[in-house]
């Protein structure tokens, strides 16, 4: 059997997503990518906890983008590797899982809540072999404490429009958020939406069953 890592620079890999974020963790990793957005309902796909949810849709935006490569079953062998990276996170808070705010107002009431409190994110990846047809995927959890946070700086982070993009309008790396932050129990990235050390893992154990 190749060595992985060996596999690991020859693979071709695909990014499906639109998230900045995502693409520039992915870049600080290392990797040469290209990128693919899915086009899904996400909120036809229910789940009660938040981490069977955020897998589930990672699995949904890959059998999507599978679909429209038009590659479902296809397998080669000795073929270079080829590698689809998709993502999901979603915020929990008092128990209640939030997605994107779907306006102004909610962001609003989003962040306000996070003052001087604590949001749980979980965050899913999914790396599909799309050679092999194997699928890895994994979640993780973090917990953001956060100081009392002005109604100033609020307003002015939610009126730029950003939030509005990012599950439970959390930006942990935006600069009117971070001085703010306390503690961030887990890790920066997953919180931004993908873990670098749960998408090595899981880039490796795909090459590995290739």
């Amino acid at each position: 059997m190749a060595n992985p890592r060996v596999k690991m620079k020859n693979a071709k890999i695909i990014l499906g997503s639109s998230s900045m974020a995502r693409r520039k963790i992915l870049a600080e990793m290392g990797y040469d990518f290209t990128i693919m957005t899915a086009d899904i309902d996400e909120k036809s796909i229910r789940k009660e906890k938040p981490e069977d949810l955020v897998v589930a849709l990672a699995e949904a935006k890959a059998d999507a983008l599978i679909s429209r490569l038009g590659i479902a079953g296809h397998k080669e062998e000795n073929a270079r590797p080829t590698l689809l990276i998709t993502a999901d996170t979603v915020v929990v808070y008092e128990g209640t899982i939030r997605e994107k705010p779907s306006s102004k107002e909610e962001a609003r009431h989003f962040v306000k809540g996070y003052s001087g409190g604590c949001a749980i994110v979980v965050g899913s990846v999914v790396v599909t072999n799309l050679t092999t047809g194997i699928k890895k995927r994994g979640w993780d959890r973090s917990e953001v404490y956060f100081h009392d946070i002005p109604d100033e700086a609020i307003d002015k982070l939610v009126d730029e429009g950003v939030t509005l993009n990012v599950a439970g309008g959390l930006m942990l790396e935006h600069p009117l958020t971070a001085p703010f932050v306390d503690t961030v129990i887990g890790t920066s990235d997953g919180v931004m939406g993908l873990s670098k050390s749960l998408t090595q893992k899981l880039i490796e154990e795909s090459l590995e069953s290739s």
